[in-house]
């Protein structure tokens, strides 16, 4: 009997093939004795593990023959390549093998013969039958055979494992069946043999999700089995070393009640068990415990009992098992084999087994208990806590600690909490909390034990302390979420453990606690660290400045600048504290520095900011970078803005103070206090009082003023002869570039001085004025000859005129200039001469209306400049007069009763239409930049809309509003 994918495959012991399929629930039989003289008996059938392909060997009088069929034929193929071989075992290929072909399959034969052997349906015969393998050392039947493949980088891996009655061989290779098997002419092929020998031999593999993980063999000395692990590396390359593991020997005396152990006569594997098919009964023996754990009976009739159950096979595809005997078939059913397997690995000490195989929390605690209660036995108490900490339900969290507070295992119990921390879900905020907190005690109470101990415990050579304290910093870092800060806060100070109290408060955002701490260790690096974090308040940089800055100026210094949200202003306490106390000359003003990097690279415009550095400048002995500070003008660019930040008068005081003169004097430069900024100048060096009177320029009266006191100055200070006085008295009149003369610093000279000394300084100032004498009148006469051009021009100006020609036109409406004026009479004040129209007629040659062009100037002007036409317009029109023609941009005379009033309108109303040509003057030039649409149009010019008619009738576009 053969079993695969719900079909079984019997053979008769007349010739008959029967299959029966449980899936579709049809069944048919095939008669192999037609043809065939004397009785003819089934040897053995084969099914491969889909129930489509079967292979049976028939044995009569004229010898035997193997037949091949599928399940859709009705008629066999006889394999004639095979006739008179007994085919006593195959192997099929399940990863490839499909209905429509069967790939290549192994047949093994009674002479110890192995063949290969493939066959497709839609041919209706064998694609090749060849021989692969022969025993010649020790010719054996072949009784068992099965094979496995794996696909690796090369191609395809495959494994073959064959038995005898007392040997098992293994054969491997990559590439094709062929070629494998004939390597092994040139090397030697590996078997396994055991002692005894039995005739019913048997070869089966345990197949899990389509692949082969165990194996037993049927064997004379007992049950020889083993895991397979395909495509693992080994480094023989070729033998069971490749693929079989863990590798057991089950004597039959374990399951024997005789001395001698009795030999099964058919065996079949299940995941965890064996069955052993032993006289009318099946006995299940446990793979890993080799003990029975069941004996199944079956309800024979009584004529079948005398003959014994034949033999066993297994369905692997369907998990089933069948037992048969002549008449009749047993299905023996597999439920929950593993259900007890924990027990079982629990038994052998397997721990990570039993593990595997538990089905819930509550057998996961026994593995557990069992594993710990071991190893508290064996006073491994670290490796004990571990086990009892995953324990749910069997023992309760007091029961555990209790262990190992009665021994005294403080070390036991903190691993204990600790990985108890680690099973307790999120929602237990509670127990994690006070879990957490005795292992932080029991963190502390270890720390403190050590230090009494030992001595040397702050050693850094110490590794034992070390890592202890890392443990607990790392400790208080994973549970600084679940810890309560006051109490933890608390036990920490209650054990004087200042520097995990600093770490705990930093790892809780609490950096005041950890900045007091750093600055009283005198560690101004390490506190400026923490003010670097991202998440640190400003506040505490202001806070913690002053003492900062006097532990390490430098360092803090460079932390405020790279710190881009600082203000200033508040740290203007720290910085006047750091510079109330005195510093050697050469040493670098740290203040000074970051105001700077402030006031320039920041560009902070606070007055504070400014007046402290101006002040800290002002304290330098060396005056130069006070100076080049005033002369920055800071605001430049701004528009609107002062040029400096800094308060005037403040830094008046300041530099009058500390008597940094020539700063004084900029100030007062730089306050238009020029009088004061020169006289004190005076006091400290005459050519800066120069410079100073230099700077006033649209001020002559002033600027002379100024001269004249340092002329003053110049002239008291001299003391040498009266002689050399005057010369060096000259010389400053030359400096000054004319602004004095000699008479205006006369005065400063003694009375008694002799004019003799000045006779050259007073002869080139008169020369001096004789020449601008001689200029004065010669721009007198070129005013006269001006005033008589112009005369002459006024003259010229009332014989002008123009001509225009008849077809002249307008440049606004494009009439004729001379038409008829009526329809042009208006009513502002203007009035034709005759038939024409009033006009105007420029000197470029362009004319117009007189109407058309006050229309067309008031459109295209300003808003202001169109009121103003419109009001003068008005206003003749008040007075009731017309105008007359107008040549060359000009009004002819008027009545002499209204001349005086009415002119003065109609000139300002010229120059306001006709002050040059609106074609060629700045009324064009300022058109270019004119929108076509105004503002003010835009919203009445989106009313308007082109309506197109489509009716015949109306072809033609209309503009509506």
């Amino acid at each position: 009997m053969a079993t695969g994918n719900d079909v079984i495959v019997l053979g008769t012991n007349k010739g008959w093939v029967i299959r029966h399929d449980f899936g579709v629930g049809d069944s048919y039989d095939i008669d192999l004795s037609v043809g065939r003289p004397g009785e003819q008996s089934i040897h053995k059938v084969f099914v491969d593990p889909g129930g489509s392909h079967c292979i049976a060997t028939v044995i009569g009088s004229s010898g035997a023959d193997t037949y091949y069929t599928h399940a859709k034929w009705t008629k066999p193929r006889i394999l004639s390549k095979l006739k008179g071989l007994v085919v006593n075992a195959v192997a099929w290929n399940r990863q490839h093998i499909t209905e429509a072909s069967t790939r290549e399959i192994i047949l093994g034969t009674d002479n110890g013969q192995l063949y290969e052997m493939a066959v497709d349906v839609k041919d209706k015969m064998e694609k090749y039958i060849k021989l692969l393998f022969e025993l010649k050392e020790l010719p054996e039947a072949f009784t068992g055979l099965q094979m496995e493949t794996a696909s690796v980088h090369n191609g395809t891996r495959f494994y073959v494992m064959a038995v005898t009655p007392t040997r098992l061989y293994s054969f491997t290779g990559i590439g094709s069946l062929d070629a494998i098997f004939a390597s092994y002419v040139d090397r030697t092929v590996h078997f396994m043999e055991l002692p005894g020998e039995i005739p019913n031999s048997e070869l089966h593999f345990f197949i899990q999700q389509r692949r082969a993980v165990h194996f037993t063999w049927l064997s004379g000395a007992g049950i020889y089995h083993g895991d397979l692990k395909f495509g693992a590396q080994r480094s023989s390359p070729n033998g069971d070393e490749n693929f079989v593991e863990n590798k057991a020997l089950l004597d039959y005396s374990k399951f024997s009640e005789g001395v001698e152990g009795v030999k099964p006569s058919s065996l079949a594997i299940s995941e965890f068990h064996f069955l052993l098919l032993l006289g009318n009964k099946v006995k299940v023996v446990n793979r890993i415990s080799e003990q029975i754990v069941e004996e199944l009976y079956f309800d024979q009739t009584s004529d079948a009992v005398s003959r014994g159950i034949i033999g066993l096979c297994s369905d692997a595809s369907a998990g089933l098992f069948y037992a048969y005997d002549q008449n009749s078939i047993f299905q023996v059913s597999v439920n929950d084999e593993g259900r007890d397997m924990w027990k079982v690995y629990l038994d052998l000490k397997e721990y990570a087994a039993a593990l595997a195989s538990c089905r819930d929390a509550l057998q996961r605690d026994q593995v557990y208990l069992v594993q710990a209660e071991a190893a508290f036995v064996a006073k491994e108490f670290l490796r004990a806590a571990s086990f009892y900490a995953k324990i749910n339900y069997v023992l309760s969290f007091e029961e555990i600690s209790l262990k190992f507070i009665s021994i005294g295992e403080q070390d036991a119990l903190r691993t204990f909490l600790l990985r108890k921390l680690d099973s307790l879900s999120k929602d237990e905020k509670c127990q994690i909390t006070m879990i957490s907190t005795w292992a932080t005690e029991l963190y502390l109470d270890k720390i403190n034990r050590l230090l009494l101990e030992d001595d040397d415990a702050l050693d850094s050579n110490n590794t034992e302390y070390q890592s202890l304290i890392k443990e607990f910093r790392a400790f208080l870092s994973d549970c600084k979420d679940v810890l309560d800060e006051a109490t933890t806060m608390k036990l920490l100070e209650s054990y004087g453990r200042v520097d995990e109290l600093v770490f705990f408060a930093s790892l809780k955002e609490q950096y005041e606690i950890v900045l007091h701490h750093y600055i009283q260790q005198g560690e101004a690096k390490k506190a400026l660290q923490v003010l670097q974090k991202p998440n640190v308040a400003t506040e505490l940089q202001y806070k913690f400045a002053p003492d900062l800055i006097m532990l390490d100026a430098y360092e803090t210094v460079e932390s405020w600048m790279a710190t881009k949200s600082l203000n200033p202003r508040k740290l203007i306490p720290a910085m006047m504290r750091y510079s109330s106390e005195p510093h050697a000359k050469n040493e670098t003003h740290e203040v000074i520095k970051y105001l700077e990097y402030c006031v320039h690279r920041l560009q902070n415009e606070d007055p504070g900011v400014h007046n402290l550095l101006l002040s800290l400048y002002a304290k330098k002995e060396d005056e130069s970078a006070l100076l080049r500070f005033l002369e920055c003008k800071f605001g430049k660019g701004q528009p609107g803005g002062p040029e400096f930040f800094y308060d005037p008068k403040y830094a008046l005081r300041l530099c009058l103070k500390e008597k940094r003169m020539r700063a004084c004097v900029h100030i007062y430069s730089m306050m238009s206090m020029h009088e004061e900024a020169v006289a004190l100048a005076l006091q400290v060096d005459p050519e800066l009082a120069m410079a100073e009177a230099d700077k006033v320029e649209d001020d002559e009266d002033l600027r002379k003023k100024l001269w004249l006191m340092i002329a003053k100055h110049v002239i008291e200070q001299e003391k040498g002869t009266k002689r050399e006085n005057i010369r060096k008295a000259i010389a400053f009149l030359k400096e000054t570039d004319g602004l004095l003369k000699i008479e205006d610093i006369l005065p400063f000279f003694p009375d008694f001085a002799l004019i003799d000394d000045f006779k050259e300084a007073i002869c080139s100032s008169l020369e001096d004025y004789n020449e601008q004498i001689e200029k004065l009148k010669q721009e007198m006469n070129d005013a006269t000859r001006g005033a008589d051009n112009i005369r002459n021009d006024i003259s010229a100006l009332a014989q002008r005129y123009t001509v225009i020609d008849r077809d002249e036109e307008c440049g606004v409406c494009r009439r004729k200039i001379l038409n008829v004026g009526g329809h042009y009479r208006m009513t502002t004040g203007y009035m034709a001469i005759g038939p024409m129209a009033p006009f105007y007629v420029f000197p470029c040659g362009h004319a117009f209306h007189a109407q058309c062009l006050i229309a067309h100037v008031t459109r295209c002007t300003n808003q202001a400049q169109a009121e103003y036409i419109l009001d003068l317009q008005k206003q003749l029109t008040l007075l009731g007069a017309e105008p007359k023609n107008v040549s060359n941009g000009g009004l002819s005379e008027e009545p002499l009763a209204s001349v005086i009033p009415m002119h003065k309108i109609r000139s300002q109303l010229d120059d306001a239409v006709a002050s040059d040509c609106p074609f060629c003057g700045d009324l064009m030039i300022r058109e270019i930049s004119m929108p076509f649409i105004l503002p003010e149009e835009a919203e009445e010019s989106e009313s308007w809309e082109i309506k197109a008619h489509n009716h015949p009738s109306q072809r033609s576009l209309s503009l509506a509003v």
